[in-house]
């Protein structure tokens, strides 16, 4: 699992447990251009060490040189980088872009070791968290969050909310040469990649790096609690025994994108099989992306798997295939 958050609280949790304080940076909102979002997250340390990224790197150089230099000694600072025309071009923000960072500096103790923990959790899947930060106390806490969705940054008059969630999660159902492309291009975006195959064959010519291989049903790990909300249920074997099992189990689970590969004429098979025989309600069905992916035209399985992700992450960050 590579995700730059979770890379960001991992290192976080490796420092304090070493009893160094360290400052935690959060993107709360941006104007302009940005390339990074509201929740991303940065942890440094005092001596110019740092895991993850505000804005690409001219805003994370600038925030280093006034940390080693003994800046944002409070508990907690709000700080707007690019606002004046000056800043903006010694920074070089993308079309004049702003960011407003929350720059939270923690001493290493019990409370802060226990809230990196428990946001360690969220971000492995176990749950979402809302971290709730006073912007004047500088008191921090975290409680469930039940939303399906919502923005991820909420400025209040005293305290801001952040919300915290799980890895996106790619469960591959069944092995394909789709399906090994789609682990690849998945693992660059920085998700947790998961494939179930029951069938040695499949799995014996199969290798890449930090994917984790379960050799079972991907209806049976399913089944077995194997899906939270941001897990994307995909499968690309073209076998009914392996495909429709796990549509059955997926559609059971809070996976926010499931989807299965195959021609229209196919999927509409499917459907009618699995509403007939599979006890699958039509909500349920409309819950599956079938066929899988964007329209692309696509042909060959590298050009199915860039499909596939690329309406995978569209699902994932809520907009509709018609957004621009």
């Amino acid at each position: 699992m590579r995700d730059l958050d979770h890379q960001v609280i991992t290192r976080a949790l490796a420092w304090v447990r070493e009893g160094h304080p360290i400052w935690l940076c959060t993107v709360l909102s941006t104007y302009g251009s940005s390339p990074r979002v509201p929740g991303a997250m940065l942890v440094a340390r005092r001596d110019g060490r740092y895991v993850g990224s505000l804005s690409g790197g001219c805003v994370e150089e600038d925030f280093l040189e006034e940390l080693i230099a003994g800046a944002f000694d409070r508990m907690v600072t709000l700080r707007r980088y690019g606002e004046s025309r000056e800043e903006s071009r010694r920074l070089a923000l993308p079309c004049g872009g702003v960011l407003e960072v929350l720059i939270e500096h923690r001493a290493p103790d019990t409370a802060w070791l226990a809230h990196l923990e428990a946001l360690y959790r969220a971000l492995q899947g176990q749950h979402r968290l809302v971290r709730r930060v006073d912007v004047e106390a500088g008191a921090f806490q975290a409680f469930n969050d039940d939303a399906a969705e919502g923005p991820c940054v909420v400025r209040r008059p005293a305290s801001v909310d952040i919300r915290i969630g799980p890895v996106l999660r790619l469960l591959l159902a069944g092995l394909s040469p789709v399906a090994d492309v789609c682990a690849r291009f998945s693992q660059a975006l920085g998700h947790e990649v998961i494939v179930c195959d029951p069938r040695p064959e499949m799995r014996e010519g199969f290798s890449v790096d930090g994917v984790t291989v379960v050799p079972l049903l991907p209806s049976a790990f399913i089944a077995a609690g194997g899906c939270h909300a941001a897990t994307a249920v995909v499968a690309l074997t073209h076998d009914p025994r392996i495909d429709d099992l796990a549509m059955i189990e997926a559609v059971r689970t809070e996976a926010f994108y499931i989807g299965v590969m195959g021609s229209r004429r196919t999927s509409d098979a499917r459907a009618t099989r699995l509403l007939r025989s599979g006890g699958l309600s039509q909500a349920d069905i409309d819950r599956i992306h079938m066929p899988i992916g964007l329209d692309l035209g696509s042909k060959t399985p590298a050009e199915i798997a860039l499909a596939v992700m690329a309406d995978i992450v569209r699902a994932y960050h809520w907009r509709s295939r018609n957004a621009r």
